[in-house]
């Protein structure tokens, strides 16, 4: 896939979600493959200028992290452009402006979700940071602020003739937040109003079949994934194979999740330090249990979590705890099966029922 000057290896991206799409999770990803391109969590570009410790930790970077973008938010364009330079010196390989976070300290200053209200405005920032830099500069918006303002085909189309080299939309208005359903006709509008630019699609892709359906149902040229990646890791390699090949490729067992959980650690204390990376994972490790079966006595104790020693004695009690629950080949019983996972936009058939997942628990969700 093209973006501007960018050529991706492929059309499924890593949304940024504020708290979770750190540099070791974004790692994990690109380990597990199929990943065209990842986002930083969003950084204010002030307190990018400014060189805080905060802001140069989340847009910390390896050579295996690429391509990477790092998504900005501000709404004061000297600042949204210097900060875009900035980037470029430091060898990111693209921008991203936020205008989609809902969250309330973030449109209060003009940035998010509000600079979807002022097109004319935010087309002249965005202009600025274009000619600044050489970079592709992307937007990730939402639909608009609310469903009497969908203003996301004109700001889209605005952008384009700015010079943006894509947008990435998510299908749900600010007053939605994360709740309610993806609008999918409100995507195709905007992939219809602009001319050359691709559109990513974003919202409720929790399997590589509602991927296709986005795609399908709205001529987006990409997907982005969010939640369902904290949910199953693996989403975007099997996103990526079925996207070109049409087969589900099966889902990770038991040993497997418990191997990329365990890797998933070792990159957070790698990255963060011991005391707080284990402080972190206490909210990223119900995630992978939720794909365990039974694990009521994994999380009881991981969400105390101190140490990488106290983890393992922890997974250790855990596989005795699990035993009961296995068959005689160790396999879980067909009553302790974890639900099937099923798009949570797409119609449910006989007794399945969609898959909703909850919103982490972090800055998203004060709002």
């Amino acid at each position: 896939m093209q973006l501007g000057s960018l050529t991706l290896a492929s059309n499924v991206f890593l949304s940024p979600l504020a708290g979770y799409t750190n540099l070791p999770f974004r790692l994990v990803l690109r380990e597990l493959g199929g990943l065209g391109l990842a986002t930083t969590d969003l950084v204010n570009a002030r307190s990018l200028l400014e060189q805080r410790p905060k802001a140069l930790k989340l847009i910390e970077t390896r050579p295996a992290d690429q391509p990477l973008a790092v998504q900005l938010f501000g709404s004061v364009p000297e600042e949204m452009r210097d900060a875009a330079a900035l980037l470029e010196a430091r060898g990111v390989a693209a921008v991203d402006v936020n205008m989609g976070c809902p969250a309330r300290k973030v449109c209060r200053v003009g940035g998010g979700s509000a600079m979807m209200t002022g097109l004319r405005e935010t087309a002249a920032l965005v202009a600025g940071m274009v000619r600044a830099v050489r970079i592709p500069v992307t937007a990730k918006m939402r639909l608009g602020w609310d469903d009497d303002n969908l203003t996301a085909p004109d700001l889209a189309r605005a952008l384009e003739d700015v010079g943006v080299a894509a947008v990435c939309v998510h299908g749900r208005t600010r007053a939605q937040g994360f709740g309610g359903a993806v609008n999918l006709a409100g995507i195709r509008a905007v992939v219809q109003a602009v001319r050359r630019i691709p559109v990513i699609g974003n919202g409720d892709v929790t399997t590589p079949q509602a991927a296709r359906t986005m795609m399908a149902q709205t001529g987006c040229a990409g997907v982005s994934v969010g939640r369902g990646a904290f949910y199953n890791p693996w989403i975007v390699v099997h996103t990526g194979h079925y996207l070109v090949t049409g087969e589900l490729l099966p889902e990770p067992g038991f040993e497997e999740r418990m191997r990329v959980m365990t890797r998933h650690l070792d990159l957070m204390i790698e990255v963060f330090g011991e005391p707080h990376g284990c402080r972190m994972f206490r909210k990223v490790a119900p995630w992978y249990a939720r794909r365990f079966g039974p694990a009521a006595e994994f999380k009881r104790r991981i969400v105390r979590l101190s140490s990488r020693d106290e983890f393992h004695a922890i997974l250790a009690d855990y596989r005795r705890w699990r035993e009961p629950f296995l068959d005689a080949r160790g396999e879980l019983k067909p009553r302790y099966q974890p639900p099937p996972l099923i798009a949570s936009f797409l119609r449910p058939t006989g007794s399945e029922s969609p898959l909703a997942l909850p919103l982490p628990k972090g800055p998203v969700d004060r709002w």
